[in-house]
């Protein structure tokens, strides 16, 4: 109750909205401020699966179409955005009245991840599930994102306290599903598809990662981690199938080096453009 109530007959016990006495509405959150006009979550029901490289990937090539975008790295007990985007533990992080301050990616992606308030990036982050909740509706609600196009969020595996508050936080626009060719991966992934349909939260559609690796002498493709069937799980599970994408030793050394915007991949420029259609 703002104090300027205090001198209307009704002391604030009106039920009328505050805004229509003209009473200045004081802001309690600073995400409040912020204006993220989409809101892209990145799931897998399994680790391993490149679910971090996927989420990278999709902010650079967002980033390079001129977007503006953000990285909410919400996997706080394995956060990897960071190093992947070259982006020191130690960088220090700024607060001004309107929020922390994202540190900033070479092509203007912000990012905020736990890992930039741990004294060293390895060390580990031993809490239990509140407390990691806690951590991700901060990271929404008391950073200034400021003006955003588009906001990625890097889930951890699996249907947990972190996923779950995502998904009743965060107004999430879409949640794209990453999974590799193996049948347990693919097993465990219809957990997290099913998850999302009964939040009634939309699916995007399904990424392949590491769908095939391509022979540097011959340019054959090998199904190093088994036959592709992303397709078909999309099918069955009644959603889009977006694409697959190679295992590719370069993008792992960019990685790496902190270099995952140096990556440029048609696949992943058709998925980013599937993705984009389907957003408001």
């Amino acid at each position: 109750m703002s104090d300027k109530c205090n001198t209307c007959g009704s002391n604030g016990s009106c039920s009328a909205d505050p805004g229509a006495c003209g009473v200045e509405v004081e802001k309690t959150l600073v995400g409040s401020l912020n204006n993220v006009r989409n809101v892209i979550v990145v799931m897998s029901g399994k680790g391993g699966v490149g679910k971090s490289s996927v989420t990278g990937l999709i902010a650079a090539s967002l980033a390079r179409a001129g977007k503006r975008v953000g990285v909410l790295d919400a996997d706080i007990t394995g956060p990897s955005q960071p190093r992947a985007f070259g982006i020191p533990s130690n960088v220090g992080i700024k607060a001004t009245d309107f929020g922390l301050i994202p540190p900033e990616a070479r092509l203007g992606i912000k990012i905020m991840s736990i890992n930039f308030f741990l004294p060293n990036e390895d060390d580990p982050v031993i809490w239990r599930g509140p407390m990691l909740a806690g951590a991700v509706k901060q990271f929404w609600e008391e950073v200034d994102w400021g003006d955003l196009d588009y906001m990625v969020v890097d889930l951890p595996p699996g249907t947990g306290d972190v996923p779950l508050t995502v998904m009743q936080t965060l107004p999430v626009n879409g949640i794209v599903i990453v999974s590799s060719p193996q049948d347990l991966a693919f097993m465990v992934v219809k957990k997290t598809i099913k998850m999302a349909q009964k939040m009634k939260i939309p699916i995007l559609g399904l990424v392949e990662n590491m769908s095939y690796a391509v022979c540097p002498h011959c340019d054959e493709k090998l199904e190093i981690f088994g036959h592709s069937q992303g397709a078909q799980v999309a099918k069955d599970t009644d959603i889009d199938f977006l694409g697959g994408l190679p295992w590719d030793i370069s993008l792992n050394a960019l990685i790496d080096k902190g270099k995952i915007e140096d990556y440029v991949s048609e696949d992943m420029k058709s998925i980013v453009e599937q993705i984009v259609v389907k957003l408001p």
